[in-house]
Parts: C-alpha cells; structure tokens; sequence
C-alpha cells in the first residue's frame, strides 16, 4: 500500500532532512556553499623581547585552534633576545597551522634574532626594498663575554641556525655567514640565495604568490588556499601593549629613577603619600621590564649609590661633595644600566642625558629645601626664645622682669642689669628666662 503525501508536506520533510545532514556535516555544507577561507595577520615591529614573544606564541596557537588558513607574521626587527627567539622558533617548527613571515613593509628588516624567525616559518617571503641578515650573537641580549665564551656561544647560534635551515630547505651555508661575520642582503639576493622562498610586493601578493604551495606540518602536509582569502588582521590586546611598552629600555629606565625619586620624596617628606604611590608602582613596572632586558647589576647599584650619597647630603654636611658624587654615581650607572651591543637594547643618549639631568635637579632641590629647613632657627617654644632680644622692664639679677615680644616674663641674670636696659636670652629654665645685657 502506497502512501502518497502531499507536496507541501514533501517540501517540508525535505527541508527537515537538509537542516539535519548540515547539523551533521557542517563543513560539507560550507564547502559547497562557498566558504569563505581567513588568513590571520599579526604586525611584529619592535625589538624581540619576552612579551613580544608570548605575544607570536599566543596568536599562533590561537590561529591553529580558529582553524584558519595559515597566519602571516608580518615583521620588521633589529633583533632581540635569544631566549625569546626560540621560544618563538619552537612554536613555528612545531605548528599545525601554516607560518607565513613575510619582511614588509619596504625599508624594514629581518636583523640578528628575526633572521632565524623568518627561516623557522613554513614560508619566507621579503617586501622589496627590505634586508636580511646581520645575525652574529653579540646583538642577542648575551652582554659581554671573553673570547672563550663567545666562541661557545657563536658555535651554538651557527648549529642552531644549520639545523633550522637544513629542516626548511633553506640555504644553510649563508646562516652560517650571517651568524659568524654579520652578513646582509636584499630581498632580492636573498631569494637568488634561497634564504627566502619569494618576495612579493604587498599583502594581497603574498597571498596570491603562496596560494597552493605545500608546506609541510607537524601533523603532516598542507596545500595553502590562500587566494582571496580574508585578511584578519589581529592587534595586540591592552595587555600585551603595556607589557611591550614597559619592556622597552627607555621606559624602563624612565620608570626606575621615578620609583627612586618618588620613594625618596615621600621618605625626606612623610606623610606627603602620593609621591610614595607613583614611586613604588613605578619601581615595580621597573624591575619587571629587567627581568626582561640584558641589565647590568653595576648599573643599578650605583644608582642606588647616588640615592644614598643623596639621603647623606641631608645629614651630613659635605659643602656639595656628596650631592656631586651622586650626581657621577647616577650618570655612570646608566650609561651601564643595559648591557648590550645593540642599540634596540640600550637605553638611547637622548633619553639619558635629559632624564639623568632633571633626575639630579630634582634631587639636588630636595636636598637644598631639606638642609635649609634644618639651618633655619626654631622659631616656637623654648628653643624659639633663645636669642630673641627684649628690654628689661626693672632691674634684674637674681630675678626681675623682661619685656619680651610684647610679653612679660621673670627673668634672671648673672651680672646687674639696669632698668631700660636692652637684653637678650640666653636660656630657658621653666618660666623664667635667663638673659644678659647688649649694647
């Protein structure tokens, strides 16, 4: 027996049964209906520190967990840290989603620890009109070293870079030379050279230029899809920027000698508070920023010297020469605050001579408003009564009384004093005065 069902109820049971098979297989539906691919781009322009490479770390998990195509690094760096470096090394060489650095825009670089980045990705790709290179380990945060240790370290950085080349395909023999003798090359000398794998000249070029080359996984091969795929340009969260900004060498160093100087206000000055606050808020931000950077601990100790030759200005009376030490103190400890070769992680001549000079002023003004204020004579109470002049009001010696500051007072004296007389005090004994004659 035939059951024969009418065609409205046929089209609603269809329409039924197609919701169904897409709640069962979503990504057969999308497919066919067109979906739309996302490449996630993230913009990499400071100097490689340890936020900025948990920043990198982040996005690409993030990416590999979104499902998206692949993520563009777009990077322009003189280098960093190499701690940071292969935290971010590792993350590429293990990723389950396509890394894309891409060198832009024109004028930019891959310098010291962004050349081993960009060789680490699955692919390499250069602007036109940017560089590559200059990779030798005195611009990775390791300070000074003697001869041993630096050979040690160089050997290190030279199979480190090997080893990520030879994985990639990439030519292995120029990361040696850029490692040991600091080389450097165009976009263009470095595709002829295989460092990179292409240069395209904007965004929308890469993508069409990387559009289905394989790359090889951790989990396995890849065909990217990238052509006409949407840009999701990911910016640093408000986190990721304070941490950034705080790292970098001259705000660090802004931050420390606020946190002294608002430390040593609030402690010549109790109860003032607000300068106590924003110094040690400030000394905080400072000493997480260093855990950062290359620092030297000379440095910071003598800038704490220079505070404590301040602090025994105020007790101790030197005529300037302990304020003019603290002044040297403070201005050799930040030349030597930051110790590396690298510009990017030293704290730059035209932020430290400003800021060491009105650091020391301001220092120099305390000191002058606190030994001033010790040099002037009490005024109130007892201590105020001595030296203060007066008219004796009747004749005094063994006792008598004074006119003074319009008051009456006992007073007493060792030699005779006539009535009228000027007199002056000497000493304070409970309610009497003693006081001697002056001309």
């Amino acid at each position: 027996m035939k059951i024969i069902l009418p065609v409205k109820t046929t089209v609603l049971l269809a329409a039924a049964a197609a919701l169904l098979l897409s709640a069962l297989s979503p990504g057969v539906v999308l497919q066919a209906a067109g979906e739309k691919r996302v490449v996630d781009v993230i913009t990499v322009s400071e100097v490689i520190t340890p936020p900025i490479g948990e920043y990198i770390v982040k996005s690409i998990r993030q990416a590999a967990e979104s499902g998206t195509e692949a993520i563009v690094i777009q990077l322009d760096t003189p280098g960093g840290l190499d701690l940071s470096m292969r935290d971010i090394i590792k993350e590429c060489l293990n990723a389950t989603v396509p890394v894309v650095v891409y060198v832009s825009p024109s004028g930019a670089r891959a310098a010291s620890a962004g050349v081993l980045i960009t060789i680490s990705a699955h692919v390499a790709a250069m602007a036109p009109g940017t560089n590559i290179g200059a990779a030798h380990p005195v611009a990775m945060g390791i300070g000074k070293a003697d001869e041993t240790m630096m050979e040690k370290v160089e050997n290190d950085a030279v199979a480190y870079g090997r080893g990520i080349a030879e994985q990639k395909g990439r030519n292995a023999d120029w990361i040696e030379e850029a490692i040991r003798k600091s080389v450097s090359v165009t976009a263009e000398e470095a595709l002829k050279l295989k460092v990179i794998d292409l240069v395209a000249a904007d965004m929308a070029d890469l993508l069409v230029k990387i559009d289905g080359r394989e790359v090889k996984l951790a989990a396995g091969s890849k065909t990217l899809k990238t052509k006409g795929a949407e840009l999701n340009r990911k910016e640093m969260g408000f986190r990721e920027k304070v941490l950034i900004t705080i790292s970098n060498p001259n705000i660090a160093f802004i931050l420390f000698l606020l946190g002294l100087a608002g430390l040593y206000f609030e402690f010549s000055s109790p109860g003032v508070v607000l300068p106590g606050i924003i110094g040690a808020i400030s000394l905080i931000l400072a000493f997480f920023a260093f855990q950062t950077l290359p620092v030297n601990y000379a440095g910071i100790l003598l800038i704490l010297l220079a505070v404590a030759l301040f602090i025994a200005e105020i007790k101790v009376v030197s005529h300037g020469v302990l304020t003019m030490g603290g002044v040297v103190s403070l201005a050799l400890g930040s030349i030597m605050l930051f110790e590396s070769p690298d510009p990017a992680l030293r704290v730059s001549w035209s932020v430290l001579v400003p800021t060491v000079a009105i650091v020391s002023l301001f220092f120099a003004g305390v000191i002058s408003i606190a030994v001033r204020a010790q040099m002037r004579r009490v005024a109130t109470g007892s201590e105020g009564m001595i030296g203060v002049l007066g008219e004796a009001a009747s004749a005094v010696h063994e006792k008598g009384k004074v006119l003074i500051r319009g008051e009456y007072w006992n007073a007493f004296s060792k030699a005779p004093i006539e009535k009228g007389k000027k007199v002056q005090v000497v000493d304070v004994k409970g309610l009497n005065i003693e006081v001697e004659e002056r001309s």
